[in-house]
C-alpha cells in the first residue's frame, strides 16, 4: 500500500541544501525528498523517545508504580530464579 502524500514547500539554508544534493550524489539518498523524509523521521522518532524517556524516568518516584513493581518482583521471585536454571541448563 503506498502513503498518502502531501506536496509543501521548503526553504533551506543554501548550503544545507548543497550537503543534501550531496548526499544524494552519493547514492546517501534517492532523492531530496527521500532525505528530507527520513532526516524527519529520525528527528521525530528522537523526540518521542525523549518524551516516553522522560515518563518512564518520572515512574522512579512514582509511590503507587515502586509498591506494585516491588510486589510483583516478589511474586515472581520463584519463576525467575527457574527460568535463570532453565537458562543455564542446570535444570
Amino acid at each position: 500500500m503506498v502513503a498518502s502524500v502531501t506536496r509543501t514547500t521548503l526553504t533551506l539554508p543554501a548550503d544545507l541544501l548543497a550537503r543534501v544534493d550531496q548526499a544524494v550524489r552519493q547514492g546517501r539518498a534517492r532523492s531530496r525528498n527521500s532525505f528530507v523524509a527520513a532526516a524527519l523521521e529520525r528527528d521525530l522518532a528522537a523526540q518521542e523517545q525523549a518524551d516516553l524517556d522522560v515518563e518512564f524516568a518520572a515512574m522512579a518516584h512514582d509511590e503507587d508504580y515502586l509498591a506494585e513493581s516491588t510486589q510483583l518482583d516478589a511474586e515472581f521471585a520463584g519463576a525467575s530464579v527457574e527460568a535463570l536454571r532453565l537458562a543455564e541448563g542446570r535444570m
